[in-house]
């Protein structure tokens, strides 16, 4: 967890924070570390620009989940468009 706050200029409690809010749950070690994947650390950078910006927490945790959702539906149909074009 400290490596992944130091990578993003946040405090660890900010992670926590966004685990708290459930928008990453790390895998957790044997030993009980946190561990983030690229994709957790990404959502964490948005979070932060936004949190930056004074877009309260849970409404950036919104944000950024509408913002994946949308990305994943614009990749659905272009895959289905490209499809459709064969």
């Amino acid at each position: 967890m400290g490596r992944a706050a130091e990578l993003l200029g946040v405090t660890q409690a900010f992670l926590r924070s966004l685990d708290t809010a459930e928008l990453i749950t790390p895998q957790r070690s044997d030993g009980g570390h946190r561990r983030y994947s690229r994709y957790q650390l990404r959502l964490a950078g948005r979070a932060r620009e936004l949190v930056d910006k004074g877009t309260p927490l849970e409404s950036a945790c919104r944000i950024i989940i509408l913002e994946d959702q949308l990305a994943e539906a614009l990749r659905i149909n272009a895959e289905r468009d490209a499809h459709g074009k064969t």
